[in-house]
């Protein structure tokens, strides 16, 4: 039995005559016949009831036709689901973001994917770290990552710059500070500092470090923590100040102010995939995390 056999008897099965039905398969009508006839002998039972006027089916013949149009009909589908594919319209992506990234760019780039393509499955991991995200690249955890490009040179990963992101600081809302516009990173010379982890484990750590120096200090007290979100969360409690990339503000909590710096220093975003990535549902999800960032940024 082949597929054409199937399309033969559902054709057959709603016609419910073997002119009109040949007609409708352009196959000659003796070819018609002799199929419906193979398909009876395979199965060793009459399908149908000929007559000169008309076909009717017999009771295997309607059980039979309920499996043919279920068959055809998930034939149908796959066949459909494989050209959206293909298409980089369905199948799965996961995508990785650092802990920055996840308060403005992977809300917004998830919206638009849901609307643009609402056959792909999206798994989210967000608030982790640029190294993390690297490492989860390379072993197929994710399929795009979105995170800190600093010194990112390998053969086996393309990067793409997606913004520069000024650092601000961000204090205590009861801080001396807390009310001004604008401040010298010099300023907070004496203040302990909330930071992400070192140890080349948090790209942002050497950021803010190096700021400090530029700034002629270096911070004599330094709690680390791992999320971004726990770091501004220890701000408000007073455990000390925070230098972050000032898409952080998009977590607008309570108990914190967002000041910006005088010659604030920048730091990059970028995204990045398996080099000669194959998937078109990942190639399209990557277009709509850069475009996203686009407008953001704009």
């Amino acid at each position: 039995m082949e597929l054409r056999h199937l399309r033969s008897f559902a054709a057959l099965a709603e016609e419910r005559h073997f002119g009109r039905a040949a007609e409708r398969l352009h196959i000659a009508q003796p070819a018609l016949s002799q199929q419906i006839k193979q398909l009876e002998r395979e199965f060793g039972v009459e399908l149908v009831s000929r007559t000169t006027r008309r076909v009717e089916l017999t009771e295997a013949g309607q059980r039979f036709a309920e499996h043919a149009r279920a068959v055809l009909g998930s034939v149908e589908r796959a066949a459909t689901d494989m050209s959206m594919v293909a298409a980089g319209q369905a199948g799965r992506v996961s995508v990785g973001f650092i802990g920055t990234a996840t308060y403005d760019l992977l809300p917004q780039a998830t919206r638009e994917v849901r609307r643009l393509l609402p056959d792909v499955r999206l798994e989210l991991h967000g608030e982790l770290l640029s190294p993390a995200l690297l490492d989860g690249l390379l072993d197929g955890t994710y399929d795009l990552v979105v995170l800190r490009p600093d010194g990112l040179i390998r053969t086996e990963i393309d990067v793409r710059v997606l913004r520069s992101e000024r650092l601000i600081a961000v204090l205590p809302d009861w801080h001396d500070l807390a009310d001004r516009e604008r401040i010298d990173l010099s300023e907070l010379a004496a203040d302990p500092f909330v930071m992400h982890f070192s140890g080349h484990r948090s790209s942002v750590h050497e950021h803010v470090l190096a700021a400090c120096a530029a700034a002629g200090f270096r911070p004599a007290s330094i709690m680390e923590v791992g999320e971004t979100a726990t770091l501004v969360v220890f701000v408000a409690a007073g455990l000390g100040v925070a230098l972050v990339p000032e898409a952080v503000r998009s977590l607008d909590l309570e108990g914190v102010a967002y000041v910006l710096l005088t010659d604030a220093p920048t730091i990059d975003l970028a995204i990045a995939t398996r080099s000669g990535e194959s998937s078109p549902a990942v190639r399209q999800v990557a277009d709509i995390v850069i475009r996203s960032s686009e407008s953001g940024r704009g």
